[in-house]
């Protein structure tokens, strides 16, 4: 008899040790997807004006490169940067994402690429 409560205390021991074992990993692993999904939230709420604000500049820069009144619709680098109130880096970043190029032959004109295909010659 006393065997037998030996072998039963044994068993409950060792299951006891493999449940404890089995809840600590699931727990780590919840612990860790919950981190990692906050850390990625707050960079998404965090870059959320960046993105709004990019988002009106490149209409407003698709709006000035369409601009009919411009009859080659080339438009000056520093009039489009002063426009939205960016600096030459993030103006360019932008016309590139609007799918704009710059002139091959004046470093400081850009346009559309519908305007001015490549396979056009370039002002």
């Amino acid at each position: 008899m006393e065997e037998l409560a030996q072998q039963i205390a044994q068993k409950v021991i060792s299951d006891t040790q493999y449940f404890s074992a089995t809840i600590g990993l699931i727990g780590g692993i919840v612990g860790s997807v919950l981190t990692l999904s906050g850390n990625v939230f707050l960079h998404w709420l965090k870059e959320k004006p960046s993105r709004d604000s990019d988002k009106q500049r490149k209409r407003l820069l698709k709006k000035m490169l369409s601009d009919r009144r411009f009859e080659d619709r080339w438009r000056n680098l520093t009039t489009l940067s002063r426009v939205i109130g960016a600096d030459d880096f993030t103006t360019k970043r932008l016309l590139i994402e609007v799918d704009a190029r710059g002139s091959e032959i004046d470093n400081c004109l850009w346009g559309l690429i519908e305007h001015h295909p490549f396979d056009e010659i370039a002002k």
